[in-house]
């Protein structure tokens, strides 16, 4: 209740400050260039976005529009009005957009890896906010079919680039799948019980308690398949955060080199996303009447610089995954997110970056998603063997 409290006040200090700012500016500004400055704005949107995020916070993933008192302070300023269109594209990013904390940069693409994200617990019980991340029409997703892909570049792309890698997983004798984890531990909320020991908020080196064993529940469910499968469970992110990716580029390379047979390789994650107001946001689907974590896929790009000439194979990879994803699950996936990094995707096609759930979720919700995701994914796999198989 104080949480919410304090949120109201906030917010009603900042709507006074900025009706006193418009009156100010109304009276000693030059109207004229005033005007041109407005009119300019709807092109670069970037200062009314700026301006709504200091006064609003940041808006939940699948927001439709502004309401009540965020409407009136649009309203009662020409400046953050004009910005209305780009602050509503942003603020909808939840609804696929990418880890708010959870990733750091190739370092071969001229980057250092960013600092280890700062999670704290909610100020209270109800700090947690559950989303069902969805694709929408925008300038920021490509969509064909059922399947969104959110644009996470610097690069105008169309919906073309959806049909333009080619897919080939030819499975024959040795291991098919290897599993790795770039930030291994990275942990979940302990609201379902599943008590550990923090090496830092949100992680753990315990491994029945981190993404290592969801990875290790997808590799189960690979290998009731019949697949070969390789789970390193590396902790690349300990004990030190930075580099974690040269040292999970190294994992991956050796793996590759002792048994050239494996095709596809999962960089298992799980995702961060904090509100403004310190909310925790739980990515969550309904699947046969069971609330689990949606998971995506994250591909990288050479839209940094870096040499990435298969990148459209593994997107097209990714696609033709999450094509049946959405054909038998109701959201258990979010949008496909295209990347600037590479995020090691270069060493071998079919590579994949996977998102499993977000730290709001608990760690049964995020096997239940996992588990479904490796389920479709190994069944697809089948499809495409038994494609190959007849020459089709």
């Amino acid at each position: 209740m104080e949480n919410k409290v304090g949120r109201a006040l906030r917010r009603g200090v900042a709507l006074g400050l900025v009706l006193a700012a418009a009156w100010g500016v109304s009276l000693m500004a030059d109207l004229g260039a005033v005007g041109d400055g407005l009119a300019g704005l709807g092109e670069e949107p970037a200062l009314a976005v700026t301006l709504m995020a200091a006064q609003l916070g940041e808006l939940p993933g699948g927001a439709k529009g502004l309401t009540d008192w965020r409407r009136l302070l649009l309203e009662a300023s020409p400046l953050l009005e004009q910005g209305e269109g780009a602050v509503l594209e942003l603020g909808a990013g939840g609804g696929g957009g990418a880890p708010a904390g959870g990733e750091d940069p190739d370092p071969e693409d001229g980057e250092e890896d960013m600092d280890q994200p700062n999670l704290q617990p909610p100020d209270s019980g109800d700090g947690i906010v559950e989303m069902t991340g969805q694709g929408k029409e925008g300038s920021l997703y490509l969509r064909d079919g059922g399947v969104y892909v959110y644009n996470r570049t610097d690069r105008e792309l169309d919906a073309s680039l959806l049909r333009e890698g080619t897919v080939d997983v030819p499975l024959g004798e040795g291991p098919h799948i290897l599993i790795v984890h770039t930030h291994g531990s990275e942990a979940y909320s302990m609201t379902d019980g599943d008590v550990y020991e923090e090496s830092d908020p949100y992680r753990t080196t315990d491994c029945a308690h981190n993404v290592v064993r969801v990875g290790e529940e997808m590799a189960t469910v690979f290998r009731a398949y019949g697949f070969q499968v390789i789970h390193d469970t590396t902790l690349c992110d300990y004990p030190a955060y930075n580099g974690a990716y040269d040292r999970s580029k190294a994992v991956v390379e050796q793996w590759l080199k002792r048994y050239p047979s494996i095709r596809v390789v999962l960089d298992v994650h799980r995702d961060a996303l904090v509100g403004s107001d310190g909310e925790i946001y739980k990515m969550v689907s309904t699947e046969a009447g069971e609330k689990v974590a949606q998971v995506m896929m994250v591909l990288g790009t050479d839209a940094g610089g870096a040499e990435h000439p298969r990148w459209k194979d593994n997107l097209a990879f990714a696609l033709r995954l999450q094509k049946n994803l959405v054909k038998g699950y109701t959201s258990l996936v979010r949008p496909t997110v295209l990347r600037t990094s590479r995020y090691n995707q270069h060493l071998s096609p079919c590579s994949i970056l996977v998102e499993v759930g977000g730290h709001g979720n608990s760690l049964s919700e995020a096997i239940a998603g996992g588990r479904l995701w490796a389920d479709n994914v190994a069944r697809t796999l089948l499809e495409m063997r038994e494609e190959n198989q007849s020459g089709s």
